[in-house]
């Protein structure tokens, strides 16, 4: 790719790595799998400089992973291209789970969005279907469970079964068996069974 340094190699990992092989470039992409974001959101889940963020985004537009547009200033969306790495991304976060290397920080909203999907259990959902709406501060999230398999969308969802309310960091600990639901920060409405259940639906570490 023009500017940018290649593996000159015809293999299809190598030609992929040639795109998205950059430091912060898949995590841009898993920024973006649920719905565009501003250059300045980017740089605060990231924390990435803005001098890198700037080239990567540029490096993944060329690569036509990312496409820019303006809606009252601009935005970084993934192009039909790029979300094709979305079913390769649950993957790679069900793969880099098992890594002994457990670093401490905490997960961005969209990457505990993405973990939700790489650790769900199918079987654990096998008798249900139900419709959840997350609200976690200002995000909000629609999850669809069906035929034992998950959907999650960004937005709101009328009329959900369950909705479920708290900060990033409690889900992700009740999730993953860090913290019990009884006593922590949790408000849950509509139908108590369906947003109890919810939280099994995942395996943990």
């Amino acid at each position: 790719m023009t500017g940018q340094r290649s593996y000159d190699d015809p293999c299809g990992i190598a030609r992929a790595l040639d795109v998205v092989g950059e430091r912060w470039a898949l995590l841009i992409v898993r920024e973006l799998l649920y719905g565009p974001k501003r250059f300045t959101d980017l740089r605060v889940v990231l924390g990435a400089s803005p001098n890198v963020l700037t080239q990567r985004l540029g490096e993944l537009e060329q690569g036509g992973v990312v496409q820019r547009r303006n809606a009252g200033g601009a935005l970084y969306d993934l192009t039909a291209w790029g979300r094709d790495l979305y079913p390769i991304l649950i993957q790679l976060g069900r793969w880099g789970a098992r890594s002994p290397h457990r670093p401490t920080g905490q997960l961005s909203v969209d990457a505990l969005m993405l973990a939700l999907e790489a650790t769900f259990v199918p079987d654990n959902a096998r008798d249900l279907s139900a419709t959840y709406e997350l609200r976690l501060g200002d995000e909000r999230f629609s999850f669809s469970i069906d035929s034992k398999t998950i959907s999650i969308v960004r937005g709101s969802l009328r009329d959900a079964d369950a909705v479920i309310e708290t900060d990033p960091a409690t889900l992700r600990a009740i999730v993953f068996g860090d913290r019990h639901l009884a006593g922590a920060p949790v408000t849950l409405t509509g139908d108590m069974r369906i947003a109890r259940t919810f939280f099994r639906l995942f395996a943990r570490p």
